[in-house]
């Protein structure tokens, strides 16, 4: 068991906000590799519509680089992740892909503490962010359906203002 908490929930849930205002307290925290990937691949010069029109490369990407993080993480130290490998599952599903080798073989290994999923804020895209409501809403239930499967306690947490969700979270660790 490590001593990592998830936060996660669909898109436009406050998930980096959260995770934001926990590393202002001091917590460890990690990026979203989703945004990450999308950014590294507009330094190079893709458009955010070329990165989304090739699904499978872009899904890899981002698990590549989750589990790269997640192997360099110190299970003794309190971490709280923006996303996690089983979002991975969620998206593979939501795309309707076949999950990647490397994420079926590594699932059944995540130890985390607890995940907490956030409800969902009202939709608000941005230069990454290319769902809409339908897929929002869609992908929140995949998530929260990827995460119940694991033997993992899942929180839900309701929408508050954000200072208010860091202390929910931070009553239920």
């Amino acid at each position: 068991m490590t001593n990592w908490y998830v936060i996660t929930g669909g898109p436009s849930s406050g998930k980096t906000t959260t995770v934001n205002l926990l590393r202002d307290r001091g917590y460890t925290t990690t990026i979203e590799h989703a945004r990450h990937y999308i950014d590294l691949q507009r330094i190079e010069g893709r458009t955010v519509e070329e990165v989304r029109a090739r699904q499978r490369e872009f899904q890899h990407g981002v698990l590549t680089m989750q589990l790269e993080q997640e192997a360099n993480l110190d299970p003794a130290q309190t971490v709280f992740l923006d996303r996690a490998l089983p979002d991975s599952l969620a998206y593979y599903r939501f795309l309707d892909l076949e999950p990647d080798p490397k994420l079926l073989d590594a699932l059944p290994h995540v130890a985390y503490r607890k995940t907490f999923i956030l409800d969902l804020l009202p939709l608000a895209p941005d230069y990454a962010r290319t769902e809409d409501l339908d897929a929002q809403i869609r992908i929140h239930a995949l998530l929260t359906e990827v995460y119940q499967e694991l033997p993992i306690p899942v929180v839900k947490v309701p929408v508050l203002d954000a200072a208010d969700r860091v202390a929910f979270i931070l009553d239920r660790l």
